[in-house]
């Protein structure tokens, strides 16, 4: 009995209030991407297994399921590879730069911690046709501002560059196990780990110095100068030039203020080609969106195509605006009707034309005594009563 009581693992509910704030987060994020001019899509809940295998994933973290075809599919993990999916399919013919947004679940099967569930929600967008700086600068503007109207003041964005790390390590001739073990490494700000695999290479100290600093390349602007300092090769020095370029449009675009750098920030897909972010707030250990450029994988798709985006990640943002005291639980309950049992005909179109004015009213299914009227007003909250006799 217990079992149907409960929910699967790694999923939860959203009661009332916590539904209404999530619908609201949602509502305003949607509203802001418009603005920026994305335009929204909805795709399949599940996919192909072959087409979310392009995007690199653990495959062990997919939920699957076989179709009446005997075909395999899996719930998608992560939306920037449907929506690659959809672009090349669906939209090929659209003028470039295809600006789109969504807001839907995602599945991803790992152990179930705080900001961790196997079933969670996130709003984002996908900016494909554009290889410049300045798109990636408007992606970064746009997870501040959906920050920002979610009602967060206290975040910061971290900022890297792939292509910086990757330079180095195709500077020493590493071989693409190596480069693995060392991105994974610095993934999980394994410093002892990412030391012991540089110090068993057969590199100079100069070298082997430069890779085990890329995790403590983390700081304010000056910190690409540092940076520049270490890169002896064109891939690394282009990722610099490129996160100073960026940062100059954010100073435009007024968020720079929240931007540091951190040149260790390998994000857990493989398709990142170019410059990385993650967003962060006090008080809570994980991220609360992420995105950057991939310019390869709708070329995967049968389409070269570059492309940047980001995602925010709803449940998460809730618990940061929770920590610094915001509330997006905007219930607006007007009139609570209710009437003797000779007016029921009148409560129900004294309601209907409340509610044609913009009122939310709940209107009472049985006849009630006025004072059960408003035992029942003050219960449900509403912040007026009439009570028609």
């Amino acid at each position: 009995m217990s079992e149907i009581l409960e929910t699967p693992y790694g999923t939860r509910d959203f009661l009332p209030n916590e539904a209404a704030a999530k619908r609201a987060i949602e509502n305003k994020l949607a509203k802001l991407f418009s603005e920026f001019g994305y335009e929204e899509v909805v795709t399949p809940t599940m996919e192909f297994l072959e087409t979310l295998r392009i995007s690199g994933g653990v495959e062990s973290n997919l939920f699957k399921m076989f179709d009446q075809n005997n075909r395999t599919l899996a719930l998608h993990h992560e939306m920037t590879t449907p929506i690659a999916r959809l672009a090349v399919s669906r939209l090929k013919d659209s003028p470039l730069p295809l600006k789109l947004s969504y807001n839907t679940s995602v599945f991803r099967f790992r152990k179930n911690q705080t900001g961790r569930q196997c079933e969670f929600y996130q709003a984002g967008v996908e900016l494909l046709g554009v290889s410049n700086a300045f798109a990636d600068a408007e992606i970064i503007a746009l997870a501040a501002q959906g920050l920002k109207v979610s009602g967060l003041k206290d975040f910061t964005i971290c900022l890297g560059q792939v292509e910086f790390a990757n330079g180095l390590m195709e500077e020493n001739n590493l071989p693409p196990a190596v480069q693995s073990e060392i991105k994974n490494a610095i993934e999980r700000h394994d410093i002892v780990g990412l030391e012991k695999i540089v110090d068993a290479l057969e590199i100079d100290k100069t070298a082997a110095d430069s890779l085990k600093k890329i995790p403590k390349l983390h700081g304010g602007f000056e910190i690409l100068e540092t940076a520049r300092a270490l890169a002896k090769n064109k891939k690394s020095v282009a990722a610099i030039n490129n996160l100073q370029e960026i940062y100059k449009l954010a100073e435009i675009y007024g968020v720079a203020d929240k931007i540091i750098f951190d040149l260790g920030i390998i994000r857990d897909f493989e398709y990142y080609t170019g410059m990385v972010f993650e967003a962060y707030a006090p008080n809570v250990g994980y991220s609360l969106a992420g995105g950057g450029r991939y310019d390869h994988m709708l070329k995967d798709f049968g389409l070269a195509c570059p492309a940047t985006g980001f995602a925010l990640g709803i449940e998460r943002i809730l618990t940061a605006c929770e920590k610094q005291g915001i509330s997006n639980a905007v219930q607006t309950k007007n009139i609570y009707l209710s009437y003797d049992e000779k007016n029921f005909v009148e409560a129900i179109k004294t309601a209907s034309q409340l509610r044609e004015q913009g009122k939310v009213v709940e209107i009472s299914l049985t006849a009630q005594s006025k004072e059960a009227a408003k035992i029942s007003q003050v219960e449900k909250n509403y912040d007026e009563l009439i009570y028609l006799q």
